[in-house]
């Protein structure tokens, strides 16, 4: 079904829903982002591989509908990318979402008029319904729900009864098409890494710990000289024959320091658990970044750590006038027999 022409009539179909394909990397989900700031400036990240965008603006800009802005996405991430994408269209965040998961993979776009939402929704199982969870389904199914057009005719207070409160609401209001929600505009947040490869396949648990502790140093001094800080580390770890392994965990608080990087760091490559696994790289990712003037610090009563912020600091002073290479950590410089 095609979405609605542009017009001066407020129903429109300007809600766009896209699916990228299954574990797409971070850098190439950034870029199908800013693909889609082209057409809007109204663009809500979900990661890690979809997003909304609100057209309205766009379809006056560019003249023309919302599904032709679909088939331009598609054509840009083909061209520039490699990648095919699902494109759902329709007025409101639920019509758009279930739209584009309907889809058939690699890619495509389904825009749904509003006047024939109902109509388009009726025939569908209820677990294609956005926003229903499969223990959701199961109780629908239970009382004989199978389809969304049912679900749609059944007493709002009753699919409160089966589902719960507020969940019965929602799902009662979205078989009908009906979703307030506005599409908000949020950027993903704010990455770096960095990386390092081995002249061979290693198996030497010292020379591994030693690169971290080298990929720790370099990430603090990357963040302390933009003034950022990182939420999170993610470690992935790539094995020879192309295998990887990837963990993310939070820091406890927000830190660019060489201290709590190195703690959290080692914290992630102990759980890996490596015994005879070949490393060929490691990547080092700072994540969740935010400005280091946006994040309260508490004092430490650590005499010992104010001691080693102080000396961190003379450290990024001499890199800053000799050269990164200038100081390095004493563990980077074993000797390999």
């Amino acid at each position: 079904m095609a979405a609605e022409a542009v017009s001066g009539d407020q129903r429109v179909s300007s809600v766009m829903h896209v699916r990228c394909p299954d574990r797409l990397p971070e850098e190439t989900y950034r870029q199908v982002l800013e693909l889609l700031a082209d057409l809007s400036p109204v663009v809500q990240a979900l990661p890690p591989t979809a997003a909304l965008v609100e057209l309205k603006g766009g379809l006056r800009y560019h003249g023309t509908d919302a599904r032709h802005l679909g088939e331009v996405l598609r054509v840009r991430t083909l061209s520039r990318l490699g990648i095919d994408v699902r494109v759902g269209v329709g007025p409101t965040i639920t019509v758009a979402t279930t739209a584009s998961g309907r889809v058939d993979a690699p890619g495509g776009v389904l825009a749904i008029d509003p006047d024939h939402v109902a109509d388009w929704l009726g025939p569908l199982p209820v677990e294609a319904l956005h926003g229903i969870g499969p223990k959701q389904a199961a109780a629908l199914h239970d009382y004989g729900v199978h389809c969304v057009g049912l679900l749609a005719a059944v007493p709002p207070a009753t699919v409160q009864r089966l589902l719960g409160g507020r969940a019965g609401r929602v799902a009662a209001d979205r078989a009908r098409g009906i979703d307030p929600r506005p599409v908000a505009p949020r950027a993903l947040p704010a990455t770096t890494s960095v990386r390092h490869t081995f002249a061979q396949h290693t198996l030497d648990g010292a020379l591994v710990r030693a690169a971290l502790l080298d990929l720790v140093v370099q990430l603090g001094r990357q963040l302390r000289h933009r003034g950022q800080v990182a939420r999170g580390l993610t470690l992935v770890l790539r094995f020879a024959g192309g295998a990887s392994w990837e963990k993310t965990r939070r820091l406890p608080e927000a830190s660019a320091h060489d201290d709590d990087l190195r703690t959290l760091a080692y914290r992630i490559v102990d759980a890996a658990g490596l015994q005879r696994g070949r490393l060929t790289g490691l990547v080092l990712k700072g994540e969740d970044l935010v400005d280091a003037d946006k994040v309260a610090q508490q004092i430490s009563l650590d005499q010992a750590r104010e001691d080693r912020l102080v000396a961190e600091a003379v450290s990024d002073r001499i890199r800053a006038k000799f050269g990164p290479g200038a100081i390095g950590p004493a563990a980077t410089f074993l000797r390999v027999s």
